[in-house]
């Protein structure tokens, strides 16, 4: 029997809503439809203006919480419409995974807060997509976890290691969005799975490429490739504490940001804007390499998911640091790898509707597992 869900992802790089319809049903995973909308420029500055205090910042989050539930409905309508030669509508949708639009993200423990935890924030309007829709719609997905104590992030290592793990070998799986994570898949199925943020992935070098070229990103990374990387500036970018933190751990662009990286510029008014970039791609690749070496040293292969996966540039010098590994797409084992963190939170939603946990404490440091996550009825 089918097992239809939907899964909707608009991560940290602010490029748009991918979203896929899946069938759950049995042990393994088929794409039935696949579609994506962009974000209009307008949308996604307003997306990273709410990621920092801003003036009448709850009543503009509010409104683009809604429109984005208004984007996800659009891609919603687009699955629909390419699954109904096949006799699938809204009815047979069990329920959609809506992670929202991060916009907060510090689960750290904080005294003035009770038992110290932290919190996490994403935009988003599940009640009205719910409405849009006429399909239960699944949210609100980090929120339990940290208030078990965990980081709420990553929510993916359960699902990797459904769709990527081996009972003959151990892998290591690596999401390059707007942020980096690691999940790390052992083939002892008694063994814990691990997963944690290593660092940015492509947000630095988007808003860098956004800056000086006009482009949305770099094209197969073909700009970072013709610059050179700054050595004092690396050192410089990796001094930041978090890299040198042990996991269980995640950031965000609270940390990450473009504010950020002009704070560790000073100094380097002249250098190339090529070369800024090079060295930025050094800054997603080198943690990433650390994390690996690390946490990950029996794995055999390294499978590269996510907007990053496209840039040929970092395959290359992911490789060049791993020689031991082979360094592939999730294209090589059946989902491309802009699919794999919408059937993520397809998975999720699964999870929920069926009352089972959708966290892992190994990965997030949560007390123990939790049901993730609130459904909105249709």
């Amino acid at each position: 029997m089918s097992e239809h869900y939907i899964g909707l992802m608009s991560g940290t790089s602010l490029d748009g809503v991918d979203g896929v319809l899946v069938d759950l049903a049995g042990p393994g995973l088929q794409v039935i439809a696949s579609a994506s909308q962009s974000f209009e420029p307008a949308f996604r500055a307003e997306l990273l203006a709410l990621n920092t205090p801003a003036d009448n910042e709850l009543h503009r989050a509010a409104l683009a919480g809604s429109t984005l539930a208004a984007r996800y409905a659009s891609v919603v309508g687009a699955l629909l419409a390419q699954s109904a030669p096949l006799g699938i509508g809204a009815n047979d949708i069990r329920a959609i995974g809506a992670h929202g639009q991060t916009v907060r993200h510090q689960p750290q423990r904080r005294s003035s807060l009770p038992d110290g935890l932290g919190y996490t924030l994403q935009l988003n309007n599940p009640a009205l997509l719910a409405e849009l829709t006429g399909i239960d719609v699944v949210a609100d997905l980090r929120s339990r976890d940290v208030a078990a104590g965990g980081q709420g992030a990553p929510l993916v290592p359960a699902f990797h290691r459904r769709v990527f793990g081996r009972s003959d070998a151990s892998v290591a799986v690596l999401n390059l969005g707007g942020i980096s994570n690691l999940s790390v898949l052992p083939a002892d199925p008694t063994a814990p799975v691990l997963g944690f943020d290593c660092g940015p992935g492509n947000a630095l070098m988007d808003a860098w490429c956004q800056r000086h070229t006009g482009q949305d990103f770099d094209d197969a990374g073909a700009w970072a490739a013709s610059g050179h990387c700054l050595p004092d500036l690396l050192a410089s970018l990796l001094d930041d504490p978090y890299f040198s933190m042990p996991p269980p751990k995640s950031t965000g662009r609270d940390l990450f940001s473009l504010k950020w990286l002009q704070s560790k510029l000073q100094g380097f008014d002249h250098a190339r804007s090529q070369d800024i970039q090079a060295t930025l791609a050094e800054l997603t690749c080198t943690p990433c390499i650390d994390c690996v070496n690390s946490y990950a040293k029996d794995s055999i292969e390294l499978i590269v998911c996510g907007g990053g996966a496209f840039n040929q540039h970092l395959l290359r010098r992911l490789q060049a640091g791993l020689p031991k590994l082979e360094v592939c797409t999730s294209a090589a084992h059946g989902l491309v790898p802009l699919q794999v963190e919408a059937a993520a939170f397809a998975w999720l939603a699964h999870q929920t509707v069926n009352r089972l946990p959708g966290n892992l404490p190994s990965v997030t440091g949560a007390k123990g597992p939790r049901i993730l996550g609130a459904i909105y009825p249709a």
